[in-house]
């Protein structure tokens, strides 16, 4: 996973959503402390940041040096550096121990992750009882009618090269396992639907497709999906290099707390 997103690093720092503020107002408002948040697969920072507006620490960690190159600097972030060699414990210990981290969150990355650990980790670190973890991403866009089904034609063209796991993200995380206490915000089986509404030229649209992952799987298997021929099609649907068009990411959001014991 490392390797793929050091390739698309570039293009993935341009292309994301800017997740809106008032998500973090929500995440806040269920944690009863704001000591340390934990923000996993960070990428750009762009969460971290986020999260730090009501947090006095957070920590930022990704399994990519390349990815963390890229990420903007916050003076109440810290960014390190977590390969997939660190053992739970030195993980743990690393990001201050078991019961210490009021809030976790993963943003567009949670499906790339081996759950049973993750959640294994999630599990030590959260703060009892009122600690929150939240997963989120996005997976659609809603332009126009033209320019929709221009984009989904494209999509399926990428299906073949799509790793096994992004199923998760297709579905909205509707099959996602999610064991944790629903905090009101989406639960197991029934994610909340958020939209992410951003100004967009054709230019950023491109961003986004290039930083996909299947684009960089099937570039490597020397299959060009974005072509010049592509490109040119989806430029003209879109109406034009220089236009500026309102675009609404479909979002979807789970978060929870640790299951209390049944007495």
């Amino acid at each position: 996973m490392a390797g793929l997103f050091d390739k698309q690093a570039d293009a993935y720092l341009d292309a994301r959503p800017t997740y809106p503020a008032d998500w973090y107002t929500m995440l806040a408002d269920r944690t009863s402390s704001h000591s340390l948040a934990w923000d996993i697969g960070t990428g750009n920072g762009q969460a971290a940041i986020g999260v730090a507006e009501h947090y006095d620490q957070v920590i930022g960690t990704d399994v990519s040096e390349a990815q963390l190159k890229l990420a903007k600097p916050h003076p109440r972030v810290r960014y390190l550096h977590t390969p997939l060699t660190l053992s739970d414990d030195e993980l743990i210990n690393l990001i201050g121990g078991e019961n210490s981290v009021d809030l976790v969150t993963i943003a567009q990355a949670v499906h790339w992750f081996d759950l049973p650990r993750l959640y294994s980790i999630i599990n030590r670190v959260l703060r009892k009882p009122n600690g929150v973890f939240a997963v989120w991403g996005y997976n659609d866009f809603a332009i126009t009618p033209e320019i929709d089904a221009a984009l989904k034609r494209f999509h399926e063209t990428t299906i073949p090269y799509w790793n096994d796991k992004i199923s998760y993200v297709f579905d909205g995380y509707q099959s996602l396992p999610f064991p944790f206490e629903s905090v009101g915000l989406g639960s197991e089986g029934s994610p909340l639907k958020l939209d992410i509404p951003k100004e967009l030229a054709f230019e950023g649209v491109l961003g986004m497709l290039k930083s996909w992952s299947a684009v960089v799987t099937a570039k490597e298997r020397g299959v060009d999906l974005l072509s010049e021929s592509v490109v040119k099609e989806l430029e003209n649907v879109w109406g034009g290099s220089k236009v500026v068009r309102h675009v609404v990411y479909k979002g979807f959001m789970i978060a929870g707390r640790l299951r209390r014991l049944k007495a």
